[in-house]
């Protein structure tokens, strides 16, 4: 699979030329510029991706006929006997029937698809790409938005590129609308638009007005006079084309956008180089030891696209000085999702243009005592599909440490209220081991000391945090390692042939026996010496930033059935609606589904494996697609009920400026309504086919399990071949997300750096390599996650990648 993306060469300057509309002249001034750049650079260009129209219809009289290659080359032979020509001209597909190109395209023996343009265009620039000082024009067809041949908008098919744009906007009536128009879906998409060129038609005289419009942008907007009427006769006509070239190549409105296009490039380059450098200066990074950050240790991001960034870093730029035809950035696949927000893949046109729309609807909503639709609408969407019958309301923060933060309150006062204890009294959480739940001070103390909180001052780890039993793949085996505890009732780990075993809870009757036995004589034990607990709190199935452990399911299923069954922990609940009790017992139960919730492990809920019903669940990270930072936090009827009473200092006096921001609903809104319809329309039913056991019924083995329905984007035949590898201790995939745990002779865990040399290797690529993986580490776990857009060609692709890196 090929990825091409952002390029940016050292010697060799690219403009991309859209047009406002069809017949604005794009082609003339393509042109007109070729002409101004050739008196500087010995190598110019001229490339036309895509043209429909028979060649010899093509005509340059009014910029309005067929724009192909041979308008071009006709305006540089017919009208130009005075230089020599240094300019190269090429049209890389060609449709002879004179119509859009996605209707052209239909009707053409050749199959062209999106990825095939890019990859041809991608290499036709590379071979421009010399020692040599050059320009390369690309100029597209039709309009901005007008169709490709796959359908989708101009705009969307090359901004993978992100090239420089110069707009040639539209001179005609109504083309002070179109030229913004086009402006606003080229910004929104995140092009830098250069600068915008019309011609100085003086009836209408759209040139005036846009020149002061896209000055107060910022944006050099400048004119040259239309051509003049064709002649009958082609040697005056031939003469006066001449001179219209030579002297709109030659005024000062060209000579100083051309001189801005190339002051441009300079400062980008400088700019990209410098960044790294300047960040240790004046950035105090996340997440990090900074005795061991330098400039080179840096990624500078100069976009993002789909699944990858456009990246530079300082080996990127000795490879640059030592050959400058390799491009100072690369594509890099984007292997932590960044930070695991990313869902619909970088610089979606959907999220981009929702989150416009809302900032200009709303711009921001103080939340107290209001309500706008968007978060209506996305509380409404999470308690309809959550799939949980104990959630009614929805809790609003800005993201996941905050959201858990509310979570804990919740549950706490909940318990508080209803066992009569009061402030003085030591009120603590039940949770796991590894877990981690945010680094705000409240939530820092629900995890035990780690690496994260332990040197803390303030620290105090109120709660008691129990050991539990991991999935993992080893030696091409699914095992369920066993706790020490349990060893003797379980006779140490178990062996299973599938994932879909593991989660078949009815099939595994003696595991969650002797699992009930441990939490209850652990919870019996407790509760004799007078621990108050104010709830469970754990994340379900993956446990993310201790080290992506995976629990197993039938243990957290079986620790939440103790909490609320266990005789020492009972309270009187409220009546049973319908059969089912919405009431808590013995403790809320707090599901943090930041990391692992909205189809990240393949469905909407991850506790739905649990096949349990949360009291409490906090959501972020693909709630919006990796667009803008949010977070809710759904609670059920009861726990809500317990911070109402006619006493203020009751209520949950907890909020944030930004809380229910409308821009960040509204794309939530989108992304999940995006990902709801994948899974409708089975986008993903080629990954689950690979995890299906082979033979097995899709028949429901039990009410909580589905044969099939535990799945990954990643192959089970690649996770076999990895567990294999020498130096890989264990490996699980689920959903989207890939964890291979290294060995390390040194036992650090999450201090340790066993994962580093993979994260280097897959970030340098092999010389000559078109694209990398950029990826972080958690101590001995190098890990990925696809976002849920990625296609399975990229999936093996990085397959292959990973396998290599791990020789």
């Amino acid at each position: 699979m090929r990825q091409v993306g952002s390029v940016l060469w050292p010697k060799l300057r690219v403009l991309q030329v859209y047009g406002a509309n069809t017949g604005v002249g794009k082609t003339i001034f393509s042109s007109i510029l070729c002409r101004a750049f050739q008196k500087h650079f010995p190598k110019v260009h001229y490339l036309k991706p895509v043209s429909t129209g028979p060649l010899e219809e093509a005509d340059d009289s009014s910029g309005s006929g067929g724009e192909t290659v041979v308008v071009f080359t006709q305006t540089l032979t017919r009208y130009d006997q005075t230089h020599d020509m240094n300019i190269k001209a090429k049209c890389l597909y060609q449709f002879s029937d004179p119509v859009s190109p996605h209707i052209a395209a239909r009707s053409s023996k050749e199959s062209v698809t999106d990825d095939s343009i890019r990859a041809v265009l991608h290499d036709e620039l590379s071979s421009y790409a010399t020692s040599e000082d050059g320009i390369a024009i690309v100029e597209t067809a039709g309009g901005v938005m007008s169709p490709a041949p796959s359908g989708i908008s101009q705009a969307d098919l090359y901004r993978p590129f992100r090239l420089p744009v110069l707009l040639v906007g539209d001179h005609q009536l109504g083309g002070i609308s179109t030229t913004i128009s086009a402006w606003e879906s080229l910004h929104v998409r995140g092009y830098d638009v250069q600068s915008v060129a019309l011609f100085s038609e003086s009836r209408y005289d759209n040139h005036s007005y846009l020149k002061d419009y896209f000055a107060e942008r910022d944006v050099l907007a400048f004119s040259v006079p239309p051509p003049l009427e064709r002649h009958s006769n082609d040697a005056e006509d031939a003469r006066a084309m001449q001179e219209y070239y030579e002297e709109a190549a030659s005024s000062s409105s060209v000579a100083a956008f051309s001189s801005q296009l190339l002051q441009n490039h300079d400062k980008r380059m400088a700019d990209l180089q410098s960044m790294s450098t300047e960040a240790v200066e004046a950035i105090w990074h996340p997440f990090m030891q900074h005795s061991e950050r330098s400039k080179d240790t840096i990624t500078a991001i100069d976009s993002a696209y789909g699944d990858y960034f456009a990246t530079h870093t300082t080996q990127q730029a000795l490879a640059t000085s030592q050959n400058p035809t390799t491009s100072l950035i690369k594509p890099a696949f984007d292997a932590s999702a960044s930070w695991w927000t990313q869902g619909l893949g970088h610089g979606n046109p959907r999220l981009a243009l929702t989150a416009a729309h809302a900032a200009g609807r709303y711009g921001h909503v103080m939340f107290a005592s209001a309500v706008h639709e968007p978060a209506l609408r996305l509380a409404q969407t999470l308690l309809t599909n959550m799939g949980n019958p104990r959630l009614a309301k929805v809790f609003y923060t800005d993201n996941g440490s905050a959201g858990m933060e509310v979570a804990v309150k919740m549950g706490i006062r909940a318990a508080a209220a209803r066992n009569g204890w009061s402030a003085d009294d030591e009120i603590v959480i039940l949770g796991l081991k590894g877990s981690y739940h945010g680094d705000t001070m409240g939530t820092m103390d629900c995890s035990e000391p780690s690496i994260y909180n332990k040197k803390e001052p303030w620290y105090t780890g109120r709660g008691h945090w129990l050991d539990f039993p991991q999935v993992k793949m080893r030696k091409g085996r699914w095992i369920v390692e066993s706790l020490d505890e349990l060893k003797t009732s379980l006779e140490g780990e178990k062996t299973f042939d599938s994932l879909d075993d593991i989660f078949d809870f009815q099939k595994r009757t003696d595991d969650y026996a002797a699992y009930k036995q441990h939490c209850d004589a652990t919870l019996a034990e407790l509760v004799e010496k007078g621990t108050k607990f104010g709830a469970l709190v754990m994340e379900p199935i993956l446990l993310g930033a201790g080290g992506m452990m995976f629990a197993d399911p039938l243990f957290q299923r079986c620790l939440v059935d103790c909490v609320r069954h266990h005789s020492s922990l009972a309270t009187e609940t409220q009546p049973q609606h319908g059969g089912v009790s919405l009431d808590w017992t013995g403790m809320p139960v707090i599901c943090d589904e930041i990391f692992t919730g909205l189809y990240r492990l393949g469905r909407f809920s991850a506790s739905s494996f649990l096949g349990v019903d949360a009291d409490i669940v906090a959501n972020a990270k693909l709630l919006t697609g990796g667009v803008l930072p949010l977070c809710t936090t759904t609670a059920s009827q009861a726990v809500f009920d317990a911070f109402v009473s006619e006493d203020k200092t009751d209520a949950l006096l907890h909020g944030h400026s930004y809380t229910a921001h409308p821009v960040g609903c509204s794309v939530a809104n989108e992304s999940l309504r995006s990902m709801m319809k994948m899974e409708r329309e089975g986008v993903w039913d080629g990954f689950k086919g690979h995890w299906s056991s082979s033979g097995e019924s899709l028949e429901a083995s039990s009410p909580d399990h589905q044969a099939g329905d535990v799945w990954s984007m990643w192959s089970e035949a690649f996770v076999k071949a990895v567990s294999h590898r020498s130096q890989v201790d264990s490996v699980f995939a689920l959903g989207s997300v890939l964890a291979i745990t290294l060995k390390d002779p040194d036992g650090k865990s999450y201090a340790s750096k066993a994962a580093y040399e993979m994260r280097d290797k897959l970030l340098a690529g092999a010389p000559g390599e078109e694209w990398v993986i950029h990826s972080r580490v958690l101590g001995n776990v190098w890990y990925a996650m696809a976002a849920m857009t990625t296609t399975r060609d990229t999936i093996e692709s990085l397959e292959e990648k990973i396998f290599a890196a791990l020789e």
